[in-house]
């Protein structure tokens, strides 16, 4: 199989149909079709529906906490054909969650004001779904497949000094490593470019480089991985870029100094950074 499960077939065992059965009345709206992971109830058509590269839907995960999940957005709104019978609420529900745990997945939080949220992890992307059934006559299919924005905005030598000019440090994201590693990535290099081309920019300038962890792990050990990262921050600017080692000092704080909560992926991605501090 390819990207996804073919669940066309999984769910025509568990009533829900495949698109364009011959039952159909209502024709679906222009240029709209069933997400590839999940087709519809029998006896539905659908009245609209909408797909974004990258948006925000917020999802229940137990009962009374709430989170934002962001990456590809799929909106689909089914309406009920003229005479076709109608179901129950439960039945929606339980169709959609029976076919997600068939592949795999589990539901997150049940009839919660009409609604069931369902999540699962297919090929390393998390897919969360949320069905609104609250009105049986119609209802909601969202499904996000989570990922990060791709980063298209880029802080550049200029940003950069501006932040530090202003507020004594800047904090840069586009410095990456493996998870408990302290070796640059590759794709860190334009980041590291706009940082050397800033200090070659200002040469009276002098920077401690300080690295930052989430609060993943032992103390110790994220205080250790934090200045081995800023260190290496240093001498790939000493030896590629030509940068006077004297210009330059690394220092690590590991988790101690967040600037987002670390309840979330979201928080902890913000707190791994390294932050350029002037002296």
């Amino acid at each position: 199989m390819k990207k996804f499960v073919c669940l066309s077939f999984i769910l025509v065992g568990l009533g829900v149909l495949a698109a364009g059965a011959a039952w159909a009345q209502e024709t679906d709206a222009e240029g709209t079709k069933d997400h590839p992971l999940l087709s519809r109830m029998p006896g539905y058509f659908i009245s609209r529906a909408e797909n974004k590269d990258f948006d925000a839907h917020s999802f229940w995960i137990d009962g009374d906490k709430q989170v934002d999940v962001e990456g590809k957005s799929t909106h689909i709104f089914y309406v009920l054909q003229p005479n076709a019978k109608e179901p129950s609420r439960l039945e929606i529900l339980r169709q959609y969650e029976n076919a997600i745990k068939k592949i795999g997945g589990n539901v997150l939080v049940h009839d919660h004001d009409g609604s069931s949220y369902m999540k699962l992890t297919q090929g390393g992307k998390e897919i969360w779904v949320h069905v609104d059934a609250y009105i049986t006559s119609q209802y909601n299919l969202w499904i996000i497949e989570k990922a990060g924005l791709e980063q298209q905005v880029v802080a550049d030598a200029a940003a950069f000094s501006n932040d530090i000019r202003t507020t004594g440090h800047a904090a840069v994201y586009g410095i990456f490593f493996d998870s408990g590693k302290s070796a640059i990535k590759p794709e860190s290099e334009p980041a590291l470019a706009e940082i050397a081309k800033m200090l070659k920019n200002d040469a009276a300038l002098k920077l401690n480089v300080v690295g930052h962890t989430d609060n993943d792990g032992a103390l110790e050990t994220n205080m250790k991985l934090s200045e081995a990262r800023a260190a290496a921050v240093v001498q790939t600017l000493v030896a590629k870029y030509g940068i006077a080692s004297a210009r330059l000092k690394a220092f690590g704080v590991g988790p101690l100094a967040p600037v987002a909560s670390n309840d979330t992926p979201d928080g902890k991605a913000m707190n791994r950074r390294v932050e350029l501090v002037k002296q």
